[in-house]
């Protein structure tokens, strides 16, 4: 299915959104790839809307992404004995290991490494940080706080501890669970929620064993600060922007979604921005204009993908989100400011033959009437090299990796077309020109740009590029490959 815009989108499956019909609309509409949220219902249900975006794929005659969301080490109090009590400004609130029922005092908190880790003066925030409690006095099994910021406390709202790295396991015995089902399943993209260092991300990596590409979630401050060697360790990234701007100063966010975007883009791996992106579209029609200049500003950022979260999950309008998404992206890359913003943020990258390819495969295309960029890859990296360059003309990434092309649906401008193997360049380049008009990317008075390494079905040697005419009889008469 031929898009007309670069930018991803990347939707949530849900309540609202879990039956055949639903899932294909949402594709037809503009939903590139799908999230499972493993914080929300069973395995078999996660089973069956996978089953149905298979089919949807199928039917439709699509290259379909699957994100599987794990919902990690989620910290939460216990439950009180009325079900909520008002905290007031200045009052004393101890939170403890007591398993008894809290009151407008105390509660449980079931966490033990938050106490062990916890200093004098510390910031606890609760409900999505509603309410802030400063550390006055801690030990093993307790800390006794002042309310900073009051408001309603209820039974087992999220606890967020922004000040100090909590010695918690990246993966929690739930996370392992869902991790080898969902591996197993086949999904395409595994995300690890509350990423704080490299390490979470090599244990999850272990525990994948190659089955789904590895993404992290940048939710926390201590994942900012370690983020080049969390990118390093990443196969992808997603700015979450509802618990990063729950533990940072709201004001940070932005500059810091910026940084990211730049260095993945400069790290040739894909990037989402996610959180709130249409929330008023929850319960309206119709998104709000700041809504609309958020999802804006991400494009222009240059990020690869753009996420709906309960707005395509749990809301109402689930389709006209997407299709807002969707709108707003057509209209961003229509407007000469975009291209201006893009190229002027490119950072020249030369470091192998693989970069100096892809960077005059760009430059070609952009001083000749050329219509797409092929690229041959098995792995992936040819495409995310040629995707880093930003270029003006449509990316059409052939790859024999039924996974490769799912993966490459969330890297930005990437069209992905599964072939069978191929032994001659000539014969990639024959497919090539096929693919790109039978994709409508062009005629057959066209040229293209082909890009594939030699010896042909290896990982990582992209060594070649030729300017091919799109009429496949001029490349086919002397050998056939």
């Amino acid at each position: 299915m031929k898009r007309m815009r670069n930018v991803k989108i990347v939707a949530t499956l849900g309540p609202a959104s879990s039956d055949y019909a639903m899932i294909r609309a949402l594709h037809e509409a503009g939903a590139d790839v799908f999230r499972l949220n493993m914080s929300h219902g069973s395995h078999d249900e996660i089973a069956e809307r996978h089953k149905i975006i298979r089919q949807v794929e199928e039917d439709c005659e699509s290259t379909i992404g699957i994100l599987a969301d794990l919902q990690g080490p989620k910290l939460r109090v216990g439950v009180f004995a009325n079900g909520e009590e008002e905290l007031e400004e200045g009052a004393e609130f101890r939170l403890d290991l007591d398993p008894s029922e809290g009151d407008a005092t105390r509660v449980n908190l079931p966490h033990p490494e938050i106490f062990a880790a916890l200093e004098k003066g510390a910031s606890l925030l609760v409900n999505d940080g509603k309410i802030r409690l400063k550390v006055k006095k801690c030990g093993k099994d307790f800390a006794d706080c002042t309310v900073v910021t009051g408001g309603t406390i209820s039974n087992r709202k999220g606890v967020n501890v922004p000040d100090v790295v909590l010695p918690l396991a990246a993966l929690s015995d739930k996370d392992r669970k869902d991790l080898a089902f969902v591996a197993e399943l086949g999904v395409d993209w595994l995300a690890l929620s509350f990423v704080q260092r490299p390490e979470d991300v090599n244990e999850a990596r272990a525990l994948c064993k190659g089955r789904a590409a590895i993404l992290s979630k940048i939710e926390k401050p201590a994942a900012v600060k370690a983020f080049d060697a969390i990118l390093a360790a990443s196969d992808g990234i997603m700015v979450a922007r509802g618990d990063l701007g729950v533990e940072l100063p709201v004001q940070n966010v932005p500059p810091i979604q910026k940084q990211l975007i730049r260095k993945c883009r400069a790290a040739a791996k894909p990037v989402i921005v996610a959180t709130q992106m249409l929330e008023s579209m929850i319960d309206s029609p119709m998104p709000t204009r700041a809504e609309v200049s958020d999802v804006a500003t991400a494009i222009y950022e240059g990020s690869d993908a753009i996420m709906l979260s309960a707005e395509s999950a749990a809301g109402s309008y689930p389709v006209e989100a997407v299709t807002t998404m969707n709108n707003v992206a057509i209209e961003v890359e229509a407007d000469p400011t975009y291209r201006e913003v893009i190229e002027a943020s490119r950072t020249a990258k030369r470091n192998s033959v693989a970069d100096g390819i892809v960077a005059a495969a760009r430059e070609i295309a952009e001083t000749t009437d050329i219509k797409a960029i092929c690229c041959f890859t098995q792995s992936g990296t040819t495409a995310l090299l040629v995707a880093r360059e930003r270029p003006r003309v449509p990316i059409l990434a052939l790859t024999s990796q039924e996974g490769t092309a799912r993966r490459l649906a969330l890297t930005w401008g990437t069209n992905c077309v599964q072939t069978g193997v191929l032994e001659r360049f000539k014969e990639a380049v024959v497919n090539a020109a096929r693919e790109a008009r039978r994709g409508g990317y062009a005629t057959a008075q066209d040229q293209i740009v082909v890009t594939a390494g030699v010896p042909f079905n290896t990982a990582g040697t992209t060594n070649i590029l030729r300017v091919a005419p799109c009429d496949e009889r001029l490349i086919y008469h002397t050998d056939p490959g």
